[in-house]
C-alpha cells in the first residue's frame, strides 16, 4: 500500500517568528523545546537559514496543535488589499 506524505510547509522568517510569538515564547526557550541552540532560532528570524528536515517538521506539528494559521503570503495578500 502507497504511503502518504504531508506537503511539507516552508517556514519563512516571518512564519518561525509568528509561531514563536503566538506560542508567548522566547527564542531560548522555544529553542530549548525543538533541541537546537537560540542562535539557531534567531537566524532562522534573521533569515540566514530557514528550518528544514526534524526541525520543520516538529515547528509544523507545534503549529497545527497551538492552533497557528499564520503564513507569510497570507500576510502580504492582506497589506495589498
Amino acid at each position: 500500500m502507497e504511503q502518504r506524505r504531508k506537503a511539507k510547509r516552508q517556514w519563512s522568517k516571518e512564519d518561525v517568528r509568528a509561531l514563536r510569538q503566538h506560542l508567548n515564547l522566547t527564542q531560548a526557550q522555544l529553542a530549548e523545546q525543538l533541541g537546537t541552540r537560540q542562535q539557531t532560532i534567531s537566524e532562522w528570524e534573521n533569515g540566514m537559514y530557514r528550518p528544514r528536515g526534524t526541525s520543520a517538521t516538529l515547528l509544523s506539528i507545534i503549529a497545527e496543535r497551538s492552533g497557528l494559521t499564520y503564513t507569510a503570503e497570507e500576510k502580504q495578500d492582506e497589506s495589498k488589499r
